[in-house]
């Protein structure tokens, strides 16, 4: 009963990182109920605000809420270019975070154009889209880019799981990766929303100049058509799921030449569009 243990909630903060907190808990063994301290994601109200009007209302992990407002402004289509967004700036207050960004005149008219307002749920690419032409809205087509060899894939891959500390922690958090041709993990992002990480990747990426049709991004969950419109929109040329990807991301893939790979696990994927980009090399795989 929860009068039993008095002492066991709330326990915030011990111990944990950014992103994390620890509470107290009843951990079962299979014998009987022992106190233990059990950390979790954190999961926060973020809302960002353009140009003084609230846009959309997104759960998300506190962290790089820079990279976060960026890559989403970026990938949404908001803005074009980094260069339009002037000004980021954070306020936290006691029901979540504002991020109030200040962009471009002629990009924030045509935002209030798109009369859309997003109320985001953990996992929700679509809420609060108010027409059909908002969520298949025109694609780039994506360049050729590099090859990229089926070892250097899973060079990558191995090496995401060895940088995502939050979710070692936690267990509850996804990551979005991108690395060079060669396999090179270069940037990591973590975020207990798939989307969110995706976009935090994107914004890492714009706000250091790295071109990110230069090398391929993975994913630590399915490929959903919101994450292929986001990598077509910034021009990823390959996108890699360690899980399925839907009906839908794949025919938008297949239309904006997006190379789509889902299933990475254990030297084994499949490749379900454009697969001319990656190449099989024996003897590389053989010394992975």
């Amino acid at each position: 009963m929860p009068g039993d243990a008095p002492d066991l909630w709330p326990a915030v903060g011990r111990d944990a990182p950014a992103g994390a907190a620890t509470f107290a808990a009843q951990s079962w063994d299979g014998a009987c109920l022992t106190p233990s301290a059990e950390h979790v994601a954190e999961e926060t109200p973020v809302a960002l605000v353009y140009n003084g009007i609230s846009h959309a209302v997104m759960l998300a992990t506190p962290t790089d809420l820079e990279d976060f407002a960026t890559g989403f402004t970026l990938s949404e289509g908001i803005v074009a270019d980094v260069r339009e967004i002037h000004d980021i700036e954070s306020t936290e207050g006691p029901d979540g975070i504002a991020i109030d960004l200040t962009i471009a005149a002629e990009r924030f008219a045509g935002l209030k154009e798109r009369r859309r307002n997003l109320i985001g749920r953990t996992g929700c690419g679509l809420c609060g889209t108010e027409s059909l032409d908002q969520v298949l809205r025109p694609l780039p087509a994506v360049r050729r880019g590099p090859d990229v060899t089926s070892a250097a894939l899973h060079r990558a891959a191995h090496e995401l799981k060895r940088r995502q500390p939050l979710h070692a922690f936690t267990g509850a958090i996804h990551a979005a990766g991108w690395a060079q041709p060669d396999g090179t993990l270069v940037r990591v992002r973590e975020d207990v929303g798939r989307h969110n990480a995706l976009d935090k990747l994107i914004g890492a990426m714009a706000r250091e100049r790295l071109p990110c049709a230069d090398g391929f991004v993975l994913l630590t969950s399915r490929a959903s058509s919101e994450m292929v419109q986001k990598a077509a929109t910034m021009g990823i040329p390959l996108v890699a799921a360690i899980s399925a990807p839907t009906s839908l991301a794949i025919r938008l893939a297949e239309a904006t030449g997006v190379t789509l790979v889902g299933f990475l696990r254990e030297k084994r994927h499949c490749v379900y569009t454009h697969a001319g980009r990656l190449h099989a090399s024996t003897r590389e795989s053989n010394a992975l």
